[in-house]
């Protein structure tokens, strides 16, 4: 496999981050298109999934942000920080719906609550009811974090923009992490490509084929390398995994057995994204697919049917999914965000046949992401002793 075109900013890793996913935007259920109360978004339901994650050793838990019934993204991860031992925080931030600098300090008060463990998404979605291009968007985007980054770096903001105009003090926004909290971002368009290769840390892709998903990094990559800067990639997928291939195959068309197609689509156009790039790449990967729903071995695309975004799961045995994470990081990918349905169920299934046959590390950890107060190992990795 030449991976002569894609340079990573950890290459020296020989593991990944693996982290599973709150669904906070009422996402959870046993079945695609039925609803069911036990499964809803509340905080006790998905702080459950959060502590199980962090129970079972996942080392990050994305926390997404989405204008649904649910809960929403800042004021849950502050509520359940304090309830968690080891796990990252990742928390989506939809960029534009907090003035930047109060938004660095609300950043900045989480950041200390978790001593470090946190991680942020950055979301160019539109806001609810608002109509903007694409280029404004991440442009806004673009400006929020550059703002942000002053705030980590600069005793003062001093930001001209199209969006945004500031000259004040960043003290109150000060982090706990020297330099702030580790960007994580996916995108597809031209404008979100270049935005993550100045300014992102880790690359979130969502599941393609391996020969697409090494076209997507080989293009960052080269963006990345135009601004003097290398990125770590990562990967956003579902999973189904049980002792044998049958059963996995089997549950598998469990999910979506009892979803109606006008439904699943009702579904999928309800989501903020429901236009964006990102999601018609998933949509053309549902249309290559075999009549059984697999674009290639183990990678099954019936997940689309019935949600918008990441829209297909690795499907097969231990020894199946293992074999395949062990080419995603062969290809350079350092990061991945499983899910399953329900999510607690499989995050118990997925830490029992999958994550002790994995090298895991957390992120904030290896770049040495922390606060300058705070003691490190003798190792010098970055690691809290």
């Amino acid at each position: 496999m030449d991976n002569s075109k894609i340079e990573i900013r950890s290459p020296h890793l020989e593991g990944a981050e693996v982290s599973w996913f709150a669904p906070i935007c009422n996402g959870d259920d046993r079945y695609l298109g039925e609803r069911s109360m036990e499964y809803k978004s509340t905080f006790e339901n998905t702080s459950k999934i959060v502590l199980t994650a962090d129970n079972n050793g996942f080392r990050n838990i994305l926390c997404p942000s989405s204008y649904q019934v649910g809960q929403d993204t800042l004021p849950f991860v502050s509520a359940v920080a304090p309830m968690t031992k080891q796990i990252n925080l990742l928390a989506a931030v939809r960029c534009g719906e907090i003035h930047p600098p109060m938004l660095a300090r609300t950043l900045a008060t989480i950041d200390h609550i978790l001593k470090g463990r946190f991680t942020i998404n950055i979301i160019s979605s539109p806001l609810p009811g608002e109509e903007m291009s694409s280029e404004d968007r991440y442009q806004r985007s673009r400006e929020v974090i550059e703002i942000l980054k002053q705030i980590w770096t600069q005793d003062e903001i001093d930001y001209q923009g199209k969006f945004y105009n500031l000259k004040l003090s960043s003290s109150p926004g000060k982090p706990y992490q020297n330099g702030g909290p580790l960007l994580y971002f996916g995108g597809y368009s031209p404008a979100a490509v270049d935005l993550c290769a100045e300014h992102c840390d880790v690359y979130l892709m969502w599941p393609e084929t391996e020969e697409n998903l090494r076209e997507l990094m080989e293009n960052m990559s080269a963006k990345a390398a135009s601004y003097g800067r290398k990125i770590d990639f990562g990967l956003r997928v579902h999973v189904v995994v049980r002792e044998t291939e049958e059963e996995a195959r089997e549950y598998a068309d469990s999910i979506i057995s009892k979803l109606d197609v006008e439904h699943g689509k009702e579904i999928r156009e309800r989501a903020l994204d429901a236009k964006s790039y990102g999601v018609s790449r998933q949509a053309e990967m549902r249309e290559i697919a075999e009549d059984d729903g697999y674009v290639e071995p183990h990678m099954w695309t019936g997940i689309g049917r019935g949600r918008s975004g990441c829209g297909a799961a690795l499907v097969g045995n231990p020894d199946q999914i293992v074999e395949k994470l062990n080419r995603y990081m062969d290809m350079g990918i350092r990061a991945f965000i499983f899910s399953g349905y329900p999510h607690k169920e499989e995050c118990e299934r997925f830490a029992k046949l999958v994550l002790p046959r994995l090298k895991t590390f957390s992120m904030p950890e290896v770049q040495g992401k922390v606060s300058a107060d705070e003691p490190m190992s003798p190792l010098g990795s970055g690691v809290r002793v």
